[in-house]
């Protein structure tokens, strides 16, 4: 939870994206898990192979489903040497800069070089969502 609410870098612009895959690809390409919010935690870190698929489909989406002049949707720990990556799914961003006093929606996924924790759980809706949710069914 301290990388997750830890300081982060934002990626403002799409070339600092495309320099982010490129350090990944460079130098860090082993011991990550890929966390889709939502799903099952992941117990295991994924192949290479399957994180070097991951960026190539995710950057496709991110470009394709967010077709603004600017990224903004992605935040590192650290873009020189990351270990960290948070990626707000562009179809469901919400105030992810927080600007509007409620708690930004969570991202749609999470690259970590440490087993990440249930978000869903760690980080539940407001107790007038959840009354929300229950009145509907009731």
């Amino acid at each position: 939870m301290d990388k997750f609410s830890g300081h982060l870098v934002g990626i403002l612009k799409w070339e600092q994206l495309d320099e982010l895959w490129l350090v990944l690809q460079a130098q860090n390409m082993d011991n990550w898990y890929i966390y889709h919010i939502g799903d099952d935690i992941p117990q295991e870190v994924c192949q290479i192979e399957q994180f070097q698929q991951f960026l190539v489909e995710i950057n496709k989406l991110l470009r394709h489903d967010h077709q603004e002049r600017y990224c903004g949707i992605v935040y590192v720990d650290d873009k020189d040497k990351p270990e960290f990556i948070k990626i707000y799914d562009p179809n469901n961003l919400g105030q992810v800069c927080g600007s509007s006093g409620a708690p930004p929606p969570l991202p749609g996924w999470i690259l970590s070089k440490v087993q990440p924790i249930d978000l869903e759980v760690a980080m539940p809706p407001p107790g007038n969502r959840k009354r929300w949710w229950k009145k509907i069914f009731s």
